[in-house]
């Protein structure tokens, strides 16, 4: 079946955006730069010659706030993709994720809370693969544990198991 490209409706946008991906992601990058700034307030930038805590956050905002203010621009431009359906599978396991690593962590230490927690992210894909993620996860878990405990000398618990182990 041959299809005729002048009988291809091309969707033309209604009203001043454009592209409505940008535009929308330039507004959200723009509400987080303000809660950041807001989070701020009250803690001090300092000088160039002498900085303070909340000089580099501070900066960081304004960089993400002109990239969404860019975002915002180039929406209003620029024809750009739509916005897609969002699904909620990967937020949901990067959450549990989330969750599930701040429960085991002072539980059961490192060598359990981090594994278990690569595991339970890797499934916020679709196409995992349970073999590749265990392995996955152990191999970061092991690096993890040479760099916090060993490299960067953090007291972080390695393995706890109540009443006979804690590393």
């Amino acid at each position: 079946m041959v299809v005729d490209p002048k009988s291809v409706v091309e969707e033309v946008p209604r009203g001043p955006i454009r592209g409505t991906q940008a535009f929308v992601g330039g507004l959200c990058l723009l509400a987080l730069a303000g809660v950041a700034l807001w989070a701020l307030g009250s803690i001090s930038s300092g000088t160039l010659r002498s900085m303070g805590a909340g000089m580099l956050p501070r900066t960081l905002a304004y960089m993400v706030a002109g990239a969404g203010a860019l975002l915002v621009v180039l929406g209003l431009l620029r024809r750009g993709d739509r916005i897609e359906r969002i699904g909620l599978r990967g937020p949901f396991f990067v959450a549990l994720a989330i969750v599930a690593f701040g429960l085991t962590i002072r539980l059961f230490g490192l060598a359990v809370a981090g594994p278990l927690a690569m595991i339970i992210g890797g499934f916020a894909s679709a196409e995992v693969r349970t073999v590749e993620i265990v392995i996955f996860s152990a191999i970061m878990t092991a690096f993890c544990i040479g760099l916090f405990r060993y490299v960067l000398n953090l007291p972080i618990p390695i393995i706890i198991i109540p009443g006979v182990i804690h590393i």
